[in-house]
């Protein structure tokens, strides 16, 4: 028997419609067939919607078995922080045992975002793994179950016939429709979720080879990407060899041209790139740099990397900047410590702490374990220096091996899961056999950096460096 009231969701469908501008627009179009499986009728149902500011969500539209429903926004108090959540009423009330189909509809249009999760163009978009689709929540009761989707969910694609197309799940079969093509897919438990990237891309190689990074770009390369190719495959290569396979499908990373996206810090077009499941969306300042350029390596590195250590986890807010740029930061240096040797690490090193003692002259410190996404540029300016040298510090005391098994171990165990730095420190504890509460209390709640890890890797005060050793450092505790 039921403990609580509750509700499962029996069949759900997501649709993602492009539409042609000015300016292009995303109609979403989310179906539920709901069955009230708890201990009492329900009188509404509660939904967290995408942010309307950061996608741009507008012109939403409710429907209850067939007909209107005006949705309300929760009171003050039940409201989630940094979410928007609407209360669906249900009228009649929804009596145990019986089942209710539910329609929601909303567009996307000049997201706020700097493109994280959503870009529309002229003649492309993207939409990253979740938080563009509707999230059912359970009713707020204690023992009240969460409501997840059934074993396959239904999801379709409708865009443009001179689009090329990549998406999450299991391809289904396609069709015309007018002067478009819809694409079908079915989302398990086994694939990376509902993405997409879709636009009028020309793609390099020309022929699809089985290995080796894909570029779409909105207008052909003029450099030969062969070498920046060859490198950033071994990249790839090296995350699934260190941390595990994202999916045995995905055998080689897309990167793809988005000029809708936006530098993290500033919202402005200096050169970025970021995560999606089958690889990295890059802006055209990115690609201006030169795909053989080490810093276009750095960008898409670090978008690749995100997707293990930022995307297929859902990291909570507070752990949002120091686990999900610290620890794709810090995979970058693994990388290039593997290709360039110990020096690298160094050089890395104190690259971050010139560019944290930098930003510590125009802002004031927030502490890792406070600082969130929509901060202000100042304090995540320094979060973004500091969070990978925690992470370095961490494999200075636990060891790379084990430090690796750690971080391979929680991503397998918290894939799909919110993850914050608890299951980190229990993950890292149970592979480096140590405790770790010192060291995350100091470098997560305390601000600027521990003096020996700046002699570590500066040396003393007349310049001279200090020995890095192969073995771990060990940890005074204070």
């Amino acid at each position: 028997m039921p403990l609580a009231p509750g509700y499962r969701i029996v069949k759900e469908s997501r649709e993602v419609r492009f539409v042609p501008g000015p300016p292009a627009a995303l109609e979403v179009h989310s179906v539920y067939t709901l069955q009230n499986s708890g201990a009492a009728e329900l009188a509404f149902v509660d939904v967290i919607l995408p942010a309307e500011q950061a996608y741009g969500r507008g012109n939403l539209r409710v429907r209850v078995d067939g007909h209107d429903a005006n949705p309300m926004e929760l009171p003050p108090a039940e409201q989630p922080a940094q979410a928007d959540a609407i209360r669906i009423p249900l009228d009649p009330a929804w009596l145990r045992g019986h089942a209710r189909q539910l329609s929601i509809e909303y567009t996307f249009r000049s997201p706020r975002n700097y493109g994280s999760r959503v870009t529309i163009g002229d003649d492309n978009f993207h939409l990253s793994s979740r938080g563009w689709f509707p999230e059912l929540q359970p009713p707020k009761r204690v023992l009240a179950p969460t409501p997840v989707p059934p074993q396959v969910v239904t999801f379709t694609v409708r865009a443009p016939a001179d689009f090329v197309l990549l998406a999450g799940g299991i391809p289904k079969g396609q069709k015309k429709t007018g002067d478009g093509i819809e694409d079908r897919f079915d989302l398990t438990t086994s694939t990376l979720g509902a993405y997409v990237v879709a636009g009028k891309y020309a793609a390099w190689p020309a022929e699809r080879k089985p290995a080796g990074p894909i570029f779409w770009t909105l207008q052909p390369l003029k450099e030969d990407p062969a070498v920046g190719a060859q490198q950033l495959g071994a990249v790839w290569d090296a995350l699934v060899k260190d941390f595990g396979p994202l999916d045995k499908d995905i055998r080689a990373p897309h990167i793809v041209e988005s000029p809708e996206l936006r530098g993290r810090l500033t919202g402005e077009a200096e050169p970025a790139g970021v995560a999606f499941p089958a690889g990295a969306i890059v802006n055209p300042a990115a690609l201006a740099l030169g795909p053989g350029s080490d810093d276009f390596f750095r960008i898409v590195s670090h978008a690749l990397a995100q997707e293990w250590f930022g995307e297929s986890m859902y990291l909570s807010d507070a752990a949002a900047v120091g686990m999900g740029e610290g620890l794709p930061e810090y995979a970058t240096v693994v990388i290039d410590e593997a290709r360039n040797g110990r020096e690298a690490r160094r050089r890395r090193v104190t690259e971050y702490l010139r560019r944290y003692d930098e930003a510590l002259t125009a802002a004031s410190e927030t502490p890792l374990s406070a600082i969130t996404t929509t901060d202000a540029a100042g304090p995540r300016r320094i979060a973004l220096a500091k969070a990978p040298l925690f992470f370095i510090a961490l494999e200075d005391v636990c060891g790379e091996a084990p430090m690796h098994l750690g971080l391979a171990n929680m991503l397998a165990s918290e894939r799909g899961r919110e993850a914050g730095y608890a299951d980190l420190r229990s993950a890292l504890e149970r592979s480096c056999s140590r405790d770790f509460a010192p060291m995350f209390r100091l470098w997560l709640n305390g601000k600027g950096i521990p003096e020996d890890f700046r002699l570590r890797y500066q040396g003393n005060a007349v310049g001279e460096s200090a020995e890095l050793h192969e073995t771990p450092w060990e940890f005074s505790r204070r």
